[in-house]
């Protein structure tokens, strides 16, 4: 690990099946960094609602992202170098989790609505039902220019190449201008 990624934060973001999980404790090992699947963070009822095929609304978010915040601002604190997952669907969550935060990028991982539908078919154990997948993409607001803090990673590629990006995109300035890694 690198002196220039102390105190960094990497969130894995994205639509659900888009390898965030994969491709986040991958690249935490290949940087030297801790690992937090934001997953573990959502509260008991968060699980339960999802589980039940309903999708969360932006209440049921706001305890989920401020635990993700609040992580990140221990992990920056400590200076240490965190990669967390977590889909951060909408601007208004990325800005949640930055509140407070100078050292976070987020790495968006991104793919069509086909090729995430097959991946999630072929996913065991998770409680994310293939149902919800459409109102994933139907609420992602997807990083524009004038967030200089994410960098899109292109997933129609192998789950090395994926990787290989997110490693690249580590070694950036993350307040250059939007880019796309594919």
């Amino acid at each position: 690990m690198s002196n220039t990624n102390v105190g960094r934060i990497y969130i894995v973001m994205g639509v659900s099946s888009t390898g965030k999980s994969s491709v986040g404790d991958a690249l935490a090992k290949r940087i030297g960094a801790k690992f937090i699947d934001g997953d573990d963070l959502h509260p008991k009822v968060n699980i339960l609602k999802m589980s039940s095929g309903q999708p969360l609304n932006d209440a049921d978010r706001v305890p989920w992202l401020e635990r993700i915040r609040d992580a990140a601002f221990s992990i920056e604190k400590k200076n240490e170098v965190a990669v967390i997952v977590c889909s951060a669907l909408k601007k208004k969550y990325r800005e949640q989790i930055c509140d407070g935060n100078t050292g976070i990028t987020f790495l968006h991982l991104f793919g069509d609505f086909e090729l995430v539908k097959s991946r999630m078919q072929d996913r065991k154990g998770h409680f994310m039902p293939v149902d919800l997948l459409k109102s994933q993409f139907e609420a992602l607001e997807v990083p524009k220019e004038d967030e200089p803090n994410v960098i899109n990673i292109d997933i129609n590629n192998s789950f090395e190449q994926v990787v290989e990006s997110c490693i690249s995109a580590t070694k950036m300035n993350s307040h250059n201008k939007l880019k796309v890694f594919s």
